[in-house]
């Protein structure tokens, strides 16, 4: 199931690749109909799901798992016997961001339905992008997992690149060194956990890339350069490497200045993919891999992680109050809303860590909607300038409507999504009293949204018709059928919250539990 949900869209890619690129209509239906494809499947995992399964390094734990072994070479110089595996499967945390990578894609399909240039090249590349996503969420291996994680940065340069806005190509080189410079400090962590990690396989002890090999202290080799049974460990400096490396991804103050620029540049569909789903890899991240495979680390850092989390919350909205372009105002309220992420997983508390998770989901679905209503203004009117604009609920009252939820959403407004996850970050922060100052201040964040968000509708939407827009044309089925779904999804989270939480409910305790016993584990080990 994991398998197909994850290279489904390598399929679709190589059809399209075989396609005559006059036939700009069967490409575009070929990748709808994979994205949709896709969204049945998650359907049916959601469906399947048994939401009691609980665990963070017991595979027992991890639902629809996929393993057999890949990679096997023998007696290699240096390295000895290299066995990897091609290991997949999901929980609790996964799960959610799954299912959003599903409808985030299927809708930034529908989104790419005006691409007229290289129609053909712009799917197939759409198509490596989605299997590359969907991958990092699904890997249980740290090799798998980071060759998904490279696996995207190709087709977002090139998304980029060539279809993005008149600075593309800056846009592009930006966000494509930002994330390189990233993933470097991540083969390194991961070669160095590699080396300090060992199973038993068929009676012989071999050294492995299985993330959950590298959660349980019975694995760890005494000279490992990452084991806290070497008394000279580098745990502390890999664990900042390895956090720099997903922070960028976040993106976390100070290495989010690529975020504004690609969003401004790239084509609708891809700041939709870009805000909903590919910043959540960097939380998600952190969550996976730094958490329980440095729970120690974790706890000496978590203040600091709290208070880049309320950088992040601050810092954004204020850049956002001071945009005058309506795009750029979006991407900087994501830097903003992503910083609520990072202080929930900072309170190391069920309720927080759940609001974390929730927020990932919630703010995909919210910012992606908004990207949407920016793209079709856009369409319309060839212009983002905020002060250009004025009047629009008079001649577009549908699309205003819908602008007017998003926004209510994003600010947190009770009985919409984004409230309850906000809520639940809030609450749990609350409960850490380490972060309790930094969680009061991180406050002031949804008073600045709220101010930025309302000054938004204000200049745009309400006042006095510019007759200069008075002949533009309310919204159209293919925007009906991209925003009514997220619409939808706002709304049922916002009074039904539970549907998602439950999902996350077993393996966030689980995970909670683990942070908190296992410090005293791998402290012991490391004064050994």
């Amino acid at each position: 199931m994991l398998s197909l949900i994850t290279f489904l869209p390598i399929v679709g890619m190589i059809l399209i690749l075989f396609l005559p690129k006059t036939q700009a209509k069967i490409i575009k239906s070929l990748t709808l109909a994979i994205t949709g494809a896709q969204v049945i499947i998650a359907a049916f995992m959601l469906g399947s799901y048994n939401y009691t399964m609980a665990g963070i390094n017991d595979p027992k734990s991890f639902q629809f798992i996929e393993k057999f072994q890949w990679i096997n070479i023998a007696n290699f110089p240096l390295l000895g016997n290299i066995k990897i595996d091609y290991f997949l499967g999901i929980d609790g945390l996964s799960i959610p961001l799954v299912l959003l990578t599903a409808i985030i894609t299927f809708v930034a399909t529908l989104a790419s339905w005006k691409i007229d240039k290289s129609i053909k090249g712009y799917f197939a590349l759409f198509l490596l992008l989605d299997t590359g996503m969907m991958g990092v969420f699904v890997a249980l291996d740290f090799f798998l997992f980071y060759i998904f994680w490279e696996l995207m940065l190709l087709p977002m340069y090139f998304l980029i690149g060539i279809w993005g806005g008149p600075r593309k190509e800056y846009a592009a080189i930006k966000f494509f060194l930002y994330t390189l410079f990233g993933s470097v400090f991540m083969m390194l962590v991961m070669i160095g956990l590699y080396f300090s990690t060992q199973i038993v396989d068929n009676g012989t002890k071999i050294y492995t890339f299985n993330m959950l090999a590298m959660m349980d202290p019975k694995n760890f080799v005494a000279n490992g350069i990452l084991s806290p049974l070497n008394p000279n460990n580098l745990r502390l400096i890999a664990y900042i490497a390895l956090f720099i490396g997903f922070a960028i991804k976040i993106p976390m103050f100070p290495f989010h200045t690529w975020l504004p620029d690609a969003h401004v540049e790239a084509p609708t569909a891809i700041s939709v993919i870009l805000a909903g789903v590919l910043l959540k890899m960097g939380t998600y991240g952190i969550l996976r891999i730094c958490y329980p495979v440095f729970p120690e680390i974790t706890h000496q850092l978590i203040w600091f992680i709290a208070l880049f989390g309320m950088i992040n919350i601050i810092y954004g909205a204020l850049c956002a109050m001071a945009q005058k372009d309506f795009k750029k105002l979006i991407a900087y309220s994501s830097v903003s809303h992503m910083g609520f992420v990072m202080l929930g997983m900072a309170s190391l508390n069920t309720i927080g860590i759940s609001g974390a998770v929730l927020q990932m989901f919630n703010h995909g679905t919210i910012t992606a909607m908004l990207f949407i209503i920016v793209g079709v203004i856009y369409d319309r009117a060839h212009t983002r300038g905020i002060y250009e604009f004025g009047g629009l609920a008079t001649q577009m009252p549908i699309y205003t409507g819908f602008t007017t939820l998003a926004f209510f959403a994003a600010i947190g407004l009770p009985g919409l999504s984004g409230f309850i996850s906000e809520a639940f970050v809030f609450l749990g922060a609350f409960q850490s009293t380490n972060i309790r100052v930094i969680t009061a201040v991180s406050t002031l964040g949804m008073l600045l949204g709220a101010a930025y968000m309302l000054w938004t509708l204000q200049r745009v939407y309400l006042g006095q018709l510019n007759v200069k827009w008075s002949s533009l044309k309310d919204l159209d089925f293919r925007e009906y059928a991209m925003l009514v779904p997220l619409s939808i999804i706002i709304i049922f989270l916002g009074i039904y919250p539970s549907a998602m939480l439950n999902l996350m409910n077993s393996s966030v305790n689980a995970m909670v539990k683990f942070m908190a016993e296992a410090p005293k584990v791998f402290g012991s080990l490391g004064s050994l």
